[in-house]
C-alpha cells in the first residue's frame, strides 16, 4: 500500500517554483529595474540584453513547471503542502546560492553590482541564500518529523 501523499513531487514542485521565483525577482529588480547587472556581461550591452531575456525564459519555464506540478499533486490530491514549501525555501536559497558562488565568483559572468566595495553586496547575497536553505531543511526536517512513514508499494495479487 502506498502513501495518501507524494512528498517527493511536493518537494520538487516547490523546489522547481522556488527557483523559478527567486531567478524571476533577480532578473526583474537587479536586470532590469536597478540596471546593476546583466544575466552576462562580458560582452556587449546587446548580448547582456540577450543573456537577460533567456534567463527570464528559464525563470518562467521553471516557476510554470512547478505550478503545473502542483496542479496536478492538488488534483489527485497527493499535495504535501510542509514538503512543498520546505522545497519552495531550499529551490531559492540553492539558486542564490549558485548565483552568488559559481556565477559571480567562479565564473564571473557578472557581479551583483559594479561598485568598489562589492564584498558587502557578495556578503549579504550569499547570507540570504544560506538562511532561505536553512530555512528549507528545517521545514523539511519537521515535515519529515510528522508524516507518517511511507511504506513501499505493493504488488500483491
Amino acid at each position: 500500500m502506498t502513501s495518501p501523499f507524494d512528498s517527493k513531487r511536493s518537494l520538487w514542485s516547490g523546489i522547481l517554483f522556488g527557483l523559478g521565483l527567486v531567478a524571476f525577482f533577480d532578473e526583474a529588480l537587479f536586470h532590469q529595474l536597478l540596471h546593476w547587472h546583466h544575466f552576462y556581461d562580458r560582452s556587449t550591452t546587446e548580448i547582456g540584453l540577450i543573456s537577460d531575456g533567456l534567463f527570464h525564459a528559464f525563470s518562467w519555464f521553471a516557476t510554470i513547471g512547478g505550478l503545473f506540478m502542483f496542479a496536478d499533486l492538488k488534483r489527485k490530491k497527493t499535495f504535501q503542502r510542509s514538503y512543498w514549501w520546505g522545497g519552495l525555501w531550499l529551490g531559492a536559497g540553492l539558486f542564490q546560492l549558485y548565483d552568488g558562488t559559481i556565477q559571480h565568483k567562479l565564473m564571473r559572468i557578472h557581479q551583483i553590482r559594479y561598485v568598489e566595495n562589492v564584498i558587502v553586496y557578495d556578503f549579504v547575497w550569499n547570507v540570504l541564500a544560506i538562511a532561505m536553505v536553512i530555512i528549507g531543511l528545517v521545514v523539511l526536517f519537521r515535515a519529515k518529523l510528522k508524516s507518517p512513514q511511507e511504506k513501499e508499494v505493493s504488488y500483491e495479487r
